[in-house]
């Protein structure tokens, strides 16, 4: 199109000029006295076929700018149209861009010319190689289960292992190391090294089994050994992961501990395979938005939990387990169709009055018809408080007189009862809401697996808990506030689906 081709650079249309010639020069000297028009409405007002502009006209410098702009994946295709395009393909300016823009690769990548390694090489070889294996991924490790964030870190890919912070402080950051990354050498060859242990990097290997799952093998495990032998690798273990000394824990933990050291390390020795997690997806009526969170577990520690929302239901997943609940298992579920009114917090340390008013929610949960799950969506509205002048009668749910109860977006005051045990003493003493949920109990290796009444507490936004009613025990939970990349879930279904998967490879 003539308009198309002066704004590209290439000049005045032929159409234009073989109209000038029909002219001839008296026809040409009074189209210069007429006012200017624009050809292409012309053309189109004859019926004449517009003139095309080829990208093979333009300059290069043009079509750099305009690939630059393009998916990287749709650059080899473009190579194959000619010649001057696989010739243009090479300039570093194009690769550059893309490995910024789709990788958010923000090193001075300028660099890389002293080192002989192009940008070109970057994406191909490294980032678009790999790119199946960034987010976020749970390692096979028995029970144990794990959070491991895989993103391009300047020029390397590296998997960060996420670890809870010291029990139990809930409230502390999350501690991480690396565990593998990826580089190219100066051959433009990918390279993996394997980070674990005390040696420094060392040769691994990285194996996409399928776009949900990846393994990876360490070529060289002793360099996972310490000159001193395993009681020096579990001593130094207890001082990195647990933040105390063999003495100070040995009558506390240490047969569990002493299996899970060396259930831990021998998975690393070893091929461990990874598969996907995503972050839950959020919807405008959560009371929260979704996430993970890090929770206490009397004495397994600190564990991970991933918080989503189903319909009128939130729930509790195990991003990171134990020998009794593993990884993968549903630990705690709320019915947000069932609030509970807790009384005064003088009354509320009567354990017996905390216990009266679960186990009303849960019998009137019972005596009502079952109904099916709801589809995906929007959570149910909880159940107002009694209205004043009703009597002060408890509705479903269980509660206390009408006179005595908040307005539902006020926070009221919280302690627990007593005797209910908790390994976090510096819990908050407010709580915006609690409903009746049901808390997973069950033996050593996942034996005789039940589900028992217990107290939903939403704090903040930041953080909830769960009395455990049978158990006489409190955890808490508080979010984990790291970004993570390429975590989304590409649909709710598959969110869901994800879920499933992860608690049938552990039921």
């Amino acid at each position: 199109m003539a308009v198309c081709a002066r704004l590209c650079g290439v000049g005045q249309a032929r159409g234009c000029r073989r109209r000038q010639q029909r002219r001839g020069p008296a026809g040409a000297a009074a189209a210069d006295s007429e006012p200017d028009s624009d050809p292409e409405e012309e053309r189109i007002e004859a019926g004449a076929p517009a003139a095309r502009c080829s990208l093979l006209e333009l300059p290069p410098e043009l079509l750099v700018e305009i690939f630059a702009s393009l998916p990287g994946t749709d650059l080899p295709s473009l190579a194959q149209v000619c010649t001057k395009f696989r010739r243009i393909l090479h300039t570093d300016t194009i690769w550059r861009r893309r490995c910024r823009e789709e990788y958010g690769v923000c090193e001075n990548l300028r660099k890389l010319e002293i080192t002989g390694v192009s940008c070109r090489d970057v994406y191909a070889k490294l980032l678009h190689r790999y790119r199946h294996i960034l987010g976020l991924w749970q390692p096979d490790i028995g029970p144990y289960g794990g959070l491991l964030n895989v993103v391009v870190d300047g020029l390397f890919i590296i998997g960060w292992m996420y670890l809870p912070p010291h029990d139990p402080h809930v409230d502390d950051p999350m501690r991480f190391r690396p565990l593998f990354r990826i580089h190219l050498t100066e051959r433009s060859a990918a390279t993996v090294e394997c980070m674990y242990g005390h040696r420094g990097p060392h040769h691994g290997h990285v194996q996409i089994v399928k776009r949900d799952e990846f393994s990876t093998k360490c070529s060289q495990t002793d360099h996972h050994r310490m000159s001193g032998g395993r009681q020096e690798e579990f001593r130094t273990w207890l001082r990195e992961e647990w933040g105390r000394t063999l003495e100070d824990i040995f009558h506390e933990h240490m047969q569990e501990l002493i299996l899970m050291k060396f259930i831990y390390t021998s998975q690393y020795d070893n091929c461990l395979t990874y598969r996907r997690i995503y972050l839950p997806p959020r919807r405008p009526d959560d009371l929260i938005a979704p996430g993970l969170f890090k929770g206490t577990y009397g004495s397994h520690g600190l564990e991970i939990v991933m918080l989503s929302f189903h319909g009128p239901r939130a729930r509790g997943t195990k991003v990171t387990g134990d020998p009794n609940i593993p990884a993968g298992q549903q630990t705690v579920e709320a019915d947000l169709t069932r609030r509970i009114w807790l009384p005064e917090a003088e009354s509320l340390r009567d354990f017996g009055e905390l216990s009266r008013l679960v186990l009303e929610a849960r019998e009137q949960l019972h005596q009502e018809p079952p109904q099916e799950e709801p589809a995906p969506g929007p959570a149910q509205p909880p159940l107002e408080p009694p209205a004043p002048g009703d009597g002060g009668e408890p509705q479903e749910g269980g509660g206390v007189p009408a006179a005595s109860q908040p307005p539902p977006e006020s926070a009221q005051p919280f302690v627990l009862p007593a005797g209910v045990s908790s390994r976090n003493e510096d819990y908050p003493r407010t709580c915006r809401m609690c409903f009746y949920g049901t808390g997973l109990i069950a033996g050593h290796g996942f034996t005789s697996p039940e589900r028992t009444p217990g107290v939903f507490i939403l704090f903040d936004d930041d953080r909830f808990g769960f009395i455990w009613l049978e158990l006489k025990s409190f955890s808490l939970y508080s979010r984990v506030k790291a970004a993570f990349q390429n975590a989304d879930a590409p649909s709710p279904e598959a969110f869901d689906e994800m879920l499933k998967s992860l608690q049938a490879l552990t039921s």
